[in-house]
């Protein structure tokens, strides 16, 4: 029963192996995983055939509908404003309102990468900041640094709250309770992230001279708006409201000490002159029109909106795909889902960028060889992570781990989920392969449940951020491929602090979930 056990880590330490070792592409190690699934599954664990071929299928469906929908229609609209030269435009708009670099780090890095990863997620939060702080002046590698850190805990909630979302389907928690439990968790990380983003952007903790309290700010605008939309709404808004309440504050405060001189190593200077092409012209409001409408329809279409809330649910469907005995009805939401949602709002901008219908049908083509690789890596995760499911691997997973450390389970789980996100550079696919782990594991120790499911999302961003995957496009956004292990020895050492803080408050402040 032993060697059972251990034996279900196997997918998980071959996509270690494969990913880190022999460096195979990630869809090539996926596609290897389920391989090894598939094969243990109807081997040690007896799946019959059927189940196992329908599991895997189910996998497919879930990951086609919502969440691979959801990163392409978000990709796409990212595309189209680069396209349409939108996005230059909110570059200038960022860049023009304060010349300190500490100041530029908190807009571009925090603040906007922050909503990036609400709105889109998938490395553009990480590729988009970092070149922009390239081009206004700040070297490479700690702008790559400062964006890295900045993402680590935003991703629980990224491309729309997807992660959290697949986490609640995967494990069958509420995902509104879950989604207020993660904020909790994740609280002093917020606060403290900013802090460490000037710390090592501005090469020291002298850096913070200044600039304190804007930096707290920052952090607690972020946050709590955050706490209240994952409390009343559910994931989907929480990273995009707490987002653009922090940009709000942050500006305000930002221009009430423009007057201030500015220290000379901090000093940026001025932001580049408008070039000519497109988006020269473009009127911000305009260039803003698709991520404003993101938000607009995402808000009247949520549970904050009952009628049209409600309407919009009578167009899904329900289906049970798995035969396997434990599984349960797949459900699919035909339009109110943030994908469609995200799609319309593309559209509507693109339209008043004056973007045609032949631009938008080639920057849709262009996205989805973009992301085909991508698609492939995250079915073959999502067909795993249902095969280990359904034939009980997932539950011997579980009760190796418990047996190891027992009741100090709670301290350990960052731990594997930072392990799950550095093998996958995915808070969504560690989700999939670990969130039913985590429960499981809570549910044998007799803890919390929603707290040890948080525990994953908390981990995950921190072992995201590690990742090949998320290191290798952040060097290719500012120009430093090859570069791989000069950014992760630059990360390393930070992410490490977070993630003995996190195992830290993982464990000890247990005894808050019992309380909320």
């Amino acid at each position: 029963m032993l060697l059972k056990s251990v034996l279900t880590l196997l997918p998980i330490m071959w996509l270690v192996v494969a990913l880190t070792a022999l460096k195979l592409p990630g869809h090539r190690a996926c596609l290897a995983a389920l391989v090894i699934a598939v094969v243990l599954a109807l081997t040690l664990w007896q799946m019959p055939v059927v189940d196992c071929a329908t599991s895997a299928l189910e996998g497919f469906a879930a990951a086609l509908w919502p969440i691979i929908l959801v990163i392409i229609a978000a990709i796409y609209t990212y595309n189209l404003s680069l396209r349409t030269g939108a996005m230059e435009v909110i570059k200038r708009m960022l860049a023009g309102v304060s010349q300190d670099k500490r100041v530029i780090i908190l807009l571009i890095g925090w603040c906007f990468g922050g909503f990036l990863e609400g709105m889109a997620g998938f490395g553009t939060a990480i590729a988009i900041p970092a070149s922009m702080l390239v081009v206004m002046g700040m070297d490479a590698a700690p702008a790559c640094l400062v964006c890295m850190l900045a993402n680590a805990f935003p991703t629980a909630f990224g491309s729309v709250g997807i992660p959290t979302v697949t986490l609640s389907n995967v494990t069958g928690l509420d995902p509104m309770p879950l989604a207020f439990m993660t904020v909790v968790q994740m609280l002093p990380f917020m606060i403290l992230v900013p802090f460490l983003m000037v710390i090592a952007g501005g090469g020291g903790v002298k850096a913070l001279k200044g600039v304190t309290g804007l930096t707290l700010a920052a952090g607690m605008a972020f946050v709590l708006p955050q706490l209240l939309v994952a409390k009343f709404l559910g994931p989907e808004l929480a990273v995009i409201v707490g987002s653009v309440v922090s940009l709000a504050v942050t500006l305000g405060l930002a221009r009430m000490r423009s007057g201030k001189p500015i220290p000379a190593e901090y000093d940026m200077g001025a932001p580049a002159p408008a070039q000519d092409g497109a988006g020269k012209d473009m009127p911000p409001l305009t260039a803003c029109l698709p991520f404003i409408l993101i938000f607009v329809l995402l808000l009247l279409t949520s549970k904050l909106a009952p009628p049209v809330n409600g309407f919009l649910s009578t167009f899904s469907s329900s289906f049970k795909i798995s035969t396997a005995e434990s599984a349960g009805m797949t459900s699919f939401s035909w339009v109110n889902t943030p994908g469609v949602l995200i799609f319309i709002a593309a559209i509507i901008g693109g339209c008043a960028q004056r973007a045609g219908g032949k631009v938008m049908w080639e920057v849709f083509v262009a996205t989805l060889k973009q992301m085909s690789k991508t698609i492939v890596t995250i079915m073959s995760v999502l067909a795993v992570a249902k095969i280990m499911t359904y034939s009980g691997m997932i539950s011997d997973m579980a009760n190796l781990f418990v047996t190891i450390t027992g009741t100090f389970y709670p301290f350990f789980a960052p731990v594997i989920a930072a392990l799950g996100a550095f093998v996958t550079g995915s808070g969504t696919n560690t989700e999939v392969l670990l969130g039913r782990l985590q429960t499981e594991a809570a549910g044998a120790i007799g803890a919390s449940q929603f707290w040890l499911a948080a525990a994953n999302s908390t981990g995950a961003g921190i072992g995201k951020i590690l990742s090949p995957q998320c290191i290798a496009t952040a060097a290719a956004a500012v120009g430093l491929t090859g570069q791989d292990s000069k950014l992760l020895a630059a990360v390393l050492k930070w992410a490490l602090l977070m993630l003995v803080l996190a195992c830290l408050v993982v464990g000890l402040l247990q005894g808050v979930a019992a309380m909320l």
